[in-house]
């Protein structure tokens, strides 16, 4: 076993650093990656990095000797249900990407008593290509509404460098209780992300050192005689948590069901107990040109509680992509 400085292929240009290293080093376990990035092991160009750090092709990345160790484990077969399930979730697809409509309840990855979750699923969604669609960004597991995948690492690295350069308009719609006092406005609230006896939380900080600036735009769709409000949230950062602890912290009116951030306020006995926030829409550019714009109907308890408050909300438009006007 001997140091290695493999270096970066510009098509893998923007990709995160833990997922290249599972590629590229796939006996090593995200234990051992954790530990050889918090001791400066692994260094990228030299320096130390997170596990986060996206990466530029012609970089060099090092690493110490690592034993070769059984192949991975081969990824559990997917079931014909959740294949079904999974084709039936398809909002739009074409050579470079793939968008979902993913359900309330469906983690997207795995973690501590997680089970079932999306990225152990992705083979389903080949649809005869080699390689398996790769995550571009993230929901929370009970959040529902447009997911966004990508099929190719070129296609990846394109719509990794949108989001983080805030190419990417994204929609929410949620359900919070009571109104909020103001209509509209902006939200720019610092956040930090905290270790708790209950796992990790997202919690506001009034210092901005402390915390990483979030902002998000919000304006009341409807209201309920000053007991609910629908809202539009359009995040312009992408922190965790950041729609329900920004209606929580930053208006006072947590979303209807996260008892997480929101407590009992959170919870009205006539409604289903559960997160009433969706990914309504994404307007993103598109890799090989143009523009996506993708819409995701309400999920099921969604449309009962807009029922109950006699919210209308509009019908649901095609996904579609638009190219490019001619100069």
């Amino acid at each position: 076993m001997t140091i290695r400085h493999l270096t970066v292929a510009p098509e893998e240009a923007e990709t995160r650093l833990d997922r290249w290293l599972r590629r590229h080093v796939p006996q090593l376990t995200q234990g051992a990656l954790q530990k050889m990035l918090r001791t400066g092991q692994i260094r990228v160009d030299g320096k130390r990095v997170e596990a986060n750090t996206r990466l530029a092709g012609g970089q060099e990345v090092r690493l110490p000797p690592i034993p070769e160790g059984p192949p991975p484990a081969a990824r559990t077969a997917v079931s014909e249900a959740d294949a079904r399930l999974l084709e039936s979730l398809v909002l739009y697809r074409d050579a470079s990407v793939i968008l979902l409509d993913k359900p309330h309840g469906l983690a997207v990855q795995g973690g501590p008593g997680i089970t079932r979750n999306l990225d152990a699923m992705l083979d389903a969604l080949r649809f005869g290509a080699e390689e398996r669609p790769r995550l571009v960004h993230r929901l929370d597991r009970d959040t529902s509404g447009v997911l966004l995948l990508a099929r190719s690492p070129q296609s990846a690295a394109f719509l990794a460098a949108a989001f983080r350069g805030r190419d990417v308009e994204k929609t929410y719609w949620a359900v919070v209780v009571p109104q909020p006092d103001i209509a509209e406005g902006r939200i720019d609230l610092p956040l930090a992300k905290l270790a708790g006896a209950r796992g990790e939380r997202t919690q506001a900080v009034e210092d901005p050192k402390l915390g990483q600036r979030a902002i998000t735009d919000f304006r009341t769709l409807d209201a309920a005689r000053k007991r609910s409000a629908w809202l539009e949230l359009k995040p312009l950062t992408g922190r965790t948590h950041q729609l329900r602890v920004h209606c929580a912290e930053g208006l006072g009116t947590p979303i209807l069901g996260d008892g997480k951030y929101g407590g009992a306020a959170a919870h009205l006995d006539e409604l289903p107990n559960l997160l009433h926030l969706h990914a309504r829409s994404l307007r993103l550019p598109h890799p090989e040109g143009g523009t996506l714009e993708a819409f995701a109907a309400l999920p099921p308890h969604m449309r009962e509680t807009f029922a109950f408050f006699g919210f209308a909300a509009p019908r649901t438009p095609p996904t579609r992509r638009l190219q490019a006007s001619p100069r």
